[in-house]
């Protein structure tokens, strides 16, 4: 039986400690969390099974695995000492049985997107970046599609346009749009990203490192390091579909509180095929996994014990190939989901007919 394990951390400290350890996230402060996660080793969450191959009929498992890593802590900490406790999670995961790992939120953001921590370890390391890539892709058409916006006719902002992910979904949407918006830190690194997307398709692409821009803009992919809320109510324009894939969440909740006229979708979303159990509630219904552990999850289907989505720059045609891999071993983008909750028609119905006012 081929084998995989995947590392998550916690990002709500309080909440997902209390996963684990329900005292402690009832007692603990966010400080005393972000404090005491320093010192405490990688922890063997779960153990995965039930997934099953639609292409072969084979099953795989696998483990969950906690670095214990907040978000704040990863960006305060020395990137050596992060890099040293994730390594340490992937002895674990050999340990295990472990064929291939993968590197959940912030562990795959951390330095240069996995490759010192692949160079340290003789498991095979993906990022699970690629197939983030492709479902946020597929959900942002759909979520377009569903609010009757011509993405011809619309300028698309990508939020976190230079990094791994923002790139890779700026090419891949480049043949759909004819305007679109690059916002990142760097404007020289937008640059380089916007030439490529040009290739891909898209004629006028414009630059900004100035987040508030993304009112120019009526859909909006969001991929960002930027720790959450990055996106307030104010800022997004009437009838918005905005594609969240960050976690912590780019989009801060005050959103879908204040501004019943926009769509907030959750990005990267899979159904996965067979009966799984991930032994742990790590925020998600059953049967529903993130892209990046859907990802690690085909890989091992596969067989393709090697080191994949690594680094700070994907391939489009690496996007392409894990989509398609998935797709034959049964993974399926998941029902739309806004900030953990399934939508419905007439919740559409309503955001669509408030877009339409005014």
């Amino acid at each position: 039986m081929h084998s995989f394990a995947f590392i998550i951390h916690p990002i709500d400290p309080k909440r997902d400690v209390a996963r684990k350890y329900p005292l402690l996230g009832k007692v603990l402060s966010e400080g005393a969390i972000n404090f005491v996660c320093r010192f405490w080793p990688p922890v063997e969450l779960s153990h995965i099974t039930g997934a099953r191959s639609k292409a072969t009929g084979e099953e795989i498992e696998g483990w969950l695995i906690a670095v214990p890593y907040t978000p704040q802590r990863m960006l305060q900490l020395p990137t050596t000492e992060v890099y040293n406790k994730i390594i340490a999670a992937g002895h674990l995961a050999t340990r295990l049985g472990a064929q291939m790992l993968g590197l959940g939120a912030y562990t795959s953001v951390v330095g240069d997107g996995g490759a010192t921590i692949a160079r340290n370890l003789d498991i095979a390391v993906t990022s699970g970046d690629s197939y983030t890539a492709a479902l946020a892709v597929q959900a942002t058409l759909q979520a377009a599609h569903l609010m009757d916006i011509d993405m011809a006719q619309t300028t698309l902002a990508v939020v976190g346009g230079a990094g791994a992910i923002g790139a890779a979904v700026a090419q891949l949407l480049a043949s759909h749009v004819n305007h679109m918006l690059l916002i990142g830190r760097q404007r020289e690194a937008l640059a380089v990203v916007a030439e490529k997307v040009r290739r891909f398709g898209c004629p006028e692409v414009q630059l900004s490192t100035e987040i508030v821009d993304v009112a120019k803009a009526q859909v909006v992919v969001t991929v960002t390091s930027a720790g959450g809320n990055l996106i307030r109510p104010e800022m997004l324009r009437r009838g918005a579909v905005v594609c969240d894939v960050s976690r912590p969440r780019d989009v801060s909740h005050q959103v879908i509180q204040a501004r019943d006229d926009v769509l907030v979708i959750d990005g990267g979303l899979v159904r996965v095929p067979g009966k799984v159990d991930f032994g742990f509630d790590y925020g998600l219904p059953p049967h529903l996994t993130y892209g990046c552990l859907a990802e690690t999850m085909t890989l091992a289907f596969e067989g393709r014990f090697e080191d994949y989505s690594i680094g700070k720059d994907l391939s489009v045609e690496q996007v392409q190939e894990i989509n398609a891999l998935a797709t034959k071993h049964g993974f399926e983008l998941a029902a739309l989901r806004s900030f953990e909750h399934k939508l419905d028609d007439a919740f559409l119905e309503k955001v669509k007919a408030k877009a339409k006012v005014g």
